[in-house]
């Protein structure tokens, strides 16, 4: 039976295969196209993790990421034209992916005896290097280096597990508590319209260049 962890692994990279195949097919990607870009996002932020963890990364043993993947991309074929007019299903199936992705790579860097900070970051680069890697394919701006909270929300949730950890609660719970706050304060924030602020440059030097 799949523990608890490979489950959130594996609920996680369907919804990050889905939010990248959405995205894929909205720039008019083929199947095949469409298909390596919602595994790259479902698989990205882990490979990064794992080899920065000097361990063999999970969809090199497992072929469940593939076959999540190709799921994922059935299900927007068959049901693409109902996703296709629900705006926020690209945002919620991000924000899912991105919650789940984090506090696997908080729980799996903690196990391996890493310390918090580190395993902080891990779960920071678990939960958003995917999507970085898949906005770049279809030629976007990453989320992660735009003024919109992102990140920050893996770093809270990242935290919130840590904490949770030393007051003595068990690892579901503090994967439970780490996800729910990943993805709440991604709610709130782009429903608040709360943002980092934004690092200006020197917009007169800019424009005496240009002229």
């Amino acid at each position: 039976m799949p523990t608890f962890v490979q489950i959130l692994d594996f609920i996680g990279t369907f919804a990050f295969a889905i939010s990248g195949i959405r995205l894929a097919s909205a720039k008019r990607f083929d199947w095949f196209g469409a298909y390596v870009v919602g595994f790259v996002t479902a698989i990205g932020g882990g490979t990064i993790r794992d080899l920065l963890l000097d361990v063999t990364p999970g969809w090199m043993t497992d072929p469940i990421y593939l076959i999540c993947t190709g799921l994922a991309l059935l299900w927007v074929i068959f049901f693409g034209k109902h996703l296709i007019h629900l705006h926020n299903t690209f945002f919620i199936f991000d924000t899912i992916g991105l919650a789940l992705f984090t506090v696997v790579g908080v729980g799996k860097s903690l196990a391996l005896g890493y310390p918090f900070w580190v395993a902080i970051i891990m779960g920071s680069i678990t939960g958003a290097a995917g999507g970085v890697i898949r906005d770049v394919f279809i030629n976007e701006i990453p989320l992660i280096f735009r003024k919109e909270i992102y990140a920050m929300a893996c770093v809270v949730g990242g935290t919130m597990y840590w904490l949770c950890g030393l007051a003595g609660m068990q690892s579901y719970g503090c994967q439970v508590i780490g996800g729910i706050s990943v993805f709440i304060t991604r709610i709130l924030a782009v429903k608040y319209k709360i943002c980092l602020p934004i690092l200006s440059g020197n917009d007169e030097e800019g424009q005496e260049k240009e002229g």
